[in-house]
């Protein structure tokens, strides 16, 4: 199923990502972060999403695949920090006004709360990864969300709840909460409209630290 990153799916994101009813965390012993989820096309007109992977040399979590993101510095809003990191990871400069609204805060095991901003992104986007926080960047097609093992649920020896994982044949790899849990939110409200939660969702132990 192609989806293609035209008026109506643009009208539906903003629909859907309005009409969500966000959970907030508030917990001032945490580090406060943000995420930016910035739809834009592919060259063929595919709606994707921007999805990085960190650099291989890192002493934590190297080579992890993420969302463009970091802590806020003081005073600023998550709005402000995930399209300040967008464009320091990525070079993609978009107005904080390209917000299309929040989802929900995830608390991690590494001591973070992460605020996904959902963006409406430009026509013809040009990616220029940062060498020094990314080792690459992508546009990952929406569609490859739509298949029947995403999300992949597994059993939890340290916890509850089941592990969240979403195996991505378009990139060759699995990738594990907390980035798999906002991007699987991402899709059930960004495509399908629906009030689905994941801040339950466990990660795994090499993501707690």
């Amino acid at each position: 199923m192609t989806i293609l990153f035209d008026g109506s799916f643009r009208d539906r994101a903003r629909d859907n990502v309005a009409r969500f009813e966000r959970r907030a965390i508030d917990d001032d012993g945490l580090i406060r972060a943000a995420v930016a989820m910035t739809l834009v096309p592919d060259d063929d007109g595919k709606a994707c999403f921007v999805l990085t992977r960190r650099p291989l040399n890192l002493r934590r979590h190297a080579g992890q695949w993420a969302l463009p993101g970091g802590r806020g510095d003081a005073g600023e809003s998550s709005v402000s920090t995930a399209s300040r990191e967008l464009r320091e990871e990525v070079g993609l400069a978009l107005p904080d006004s390209a917000c299309l609204g929040l989802l929900d805060d995830f608390r991690t095991r590494s001591g973070f709360v992460i605020t996904p901003v959902v963006f409406d992104g430009v026509e013809r986007p040009t990616l220029v990864p940062d060498p020094s926080e990314v080792h690459a960047a992508y546009l990952v097609p929406f569609e490859v969300l739509e298949t029947p093992d995403i999300p992949r649920l597994l059993s939890n020896d340290h916890g509850e709840h089941p592990l969240i994982c979403l195996p991505v044949e378009h990139l060759g790899t699995t990738i594990w909460a907390p980035t798999a849990a906002l991007i699987y939110q991402m899709r059930e409200v960004v495509l399908h409209g629906r009030q689905t939660r994941v801040a339950h969702y466990e990660q795994p132990r090499f993501a707690w630290k």
